[in-house]
């Protein structure tokens, strides 16, 4: 069987979530509500790129998946990956982060 490539990034990063996290399509689409009959083809739809599903949906995908929602629209390869490690960090580490992130902008005022 022949799968179709992603044509949209919410297509790959859908993909890239449900294959990591070993879930097939129609389980998947239970999993967040859809009727059992329709589920694959709605995955599938949503993987392939023909169909974008409403924010809320995508709320749900990213709940089963253990993904951030923003995962699925982050247009860049590094933050879509550092999303995924964020989640997982403590409160602390967090804070840790954002702060050394900070510390590399360039001050305001100087250009």
């Amino acid at each position: 069987m022949i799968t179709k490539e992603p044509a949209t990034l919410f297509g790959r990063r859908l993909r890239e979530a449900r294959r990591s996290a070993g879930i097939p399509q129609d389980r998947l689409g239970i999993q967040i509500g859809l009727d059992e009959h329709t589920a694959s083809a709605r995955i599938s739809r949503y993987e392939t790129g023909a169909h974008e599903p409403p924010f809320g949906i995508a709320c749900k995908l990213a709940g089963v998946l253990h993904v951030p929602s923003a995962y699925f629209y982050c247009e860049d390869d590094g933050l879509a990956k550092l999303l995924l490690h964020w989640q997982l960090l403590p409160k602390s580490e967090r804070t840790k982060l954002v702060s050394i992130a900070e510390s590399k902008l360039p001050s305001k005022g100087s250009s």
